[in-house]
């Protein structure tokens, strides 16, 4: 029963599985000797155990709120719906601390991003724009768990219709966590805020960059976090309308292809790009290296 639970919960966050021991299992009969296992790829391993760990399911220990960065952010979340991984919160680490005061956090969700950046920079302003109404709702209740009211403000709203409060050129910088499948190459999963988190919608990767480019004071930055299989189509999307770029890859153990990247973008800049060593997510026993800890855990900043 908890096996299919599940198998449908890392299915519907297009996170692969295999399940072990299936024939052996069906052997042995109902003594269970030989329990059936799950298994992911690495790079799908860090995001698999927190959605686990944090699901709801009865046989699952759970929390009021999910704690991030060791327990200093609390963060309610949808129980169906769609649930932030570690991705938000190395997004969040990413953004220099001494040259940002105002930040915009594009499709903030549940706000984890916006929560784990404002809680690293005290005398920081983050505004969070959320599609979703009902993410809207709970990414404010995230903000008064947060006691970050007057600090942290969430707007609902359409990127390519933005609220009247979003001024053009207002933020020192701009971060994004956008759906990271294009509606092509998906089959959307039945649940709306997944879906809308998982992949794109009427708003494609180039309307998120141009929004953001937009957004960005001049000289200011702009990062954005993403699948590594789409770095070409975000670096011609930056080509010729900002400078500095920083790739910054996220490599989940040693000797292994990079899954997901980071990307910043400094409009008004001509600065080369430049290719980050990037972070070693996990050790080859499967557990988090010490500079993922130092940011995941500790809440330490992201140098790229």
């Amino acid at each position: 029963m908890q096996l299919s639970w599940i198998s449908a919960l890392l299915a519907g966050e297009n996170i692969e599985i295999v399940v072990l021991d299936t024939h052996m299992s069906i052997v042995e009969g109902s003594i269970s000797a030989i329990p059936r296992r799950i298994m992911v790829a690495d790079e799908d391993y860090e995001a698999a155990l927190y959605l686990v760990a944090y699901a709801g399911d009865p046989g699952v220990i759970t929390e009021k709120a999910d704690s991030l960065l060791g327990g200093q952010v609390g963060l309610y979340q949808s129980e169906s719906g769609y649930r932030a991984a570690v991705d938000p919160v190395l997004l969040a680490a990413s953004v220099p601390a001494a040259s940002t005061g105002i930040l915009l956090d594009l499709g903030t969700g549940a706000g984890a991003a916006a929560l784990c950046f404002a809680h690293r920079v005290p005398g920081s302003r983050v505004t969070g724009l959320e599609l979703q109404p009902e993410m809207a709702a709970l990414a404010r209740r995230n903000v008064g768990l947060n006691d970050m009211k007057g600090r942290v403000a969430i707007l609902e709203g359409d990127l390519l219709r933005p609220p009247r409060e979003l001024q053009g050129g207002g933020f020192d910088h701009v971060i994004a966590n956008p759906p990271y499948l294009p509606a092509d190459r998906a089959d959307p999963p039945p649940d709306a805020s997944k879906a809308a988190a998982n992949v794109e919608g009427e708003a494609g990767l180039s309307d998120w960059v141009g929004f953001a480019l937009r957004m960005t004071k001049p000289k200011g930055a702009v990062t954005f976090i993403h699948r590594a299989d789409r770095l070409d189509e975000l670096l011609a999307l930056f080509h010729g309308r900002a400078g500095g770029i920083v790739v910054f890859p996220l490599w989940p153990k040693p000797g292994r292809e990079a899954k997901r990247v980071i990307v910043r973008a400094r409009p008004g800049v001509k600065t080369p790009m430049r290719l980050s060593t990037g972070l070693v997510l996990h050790e080859e026993d499967g557990g988090y290296s010490r500079d993922a800890l130092s940011i995941l855990r500790d809440g330490g900043a992201l140098v790229l």
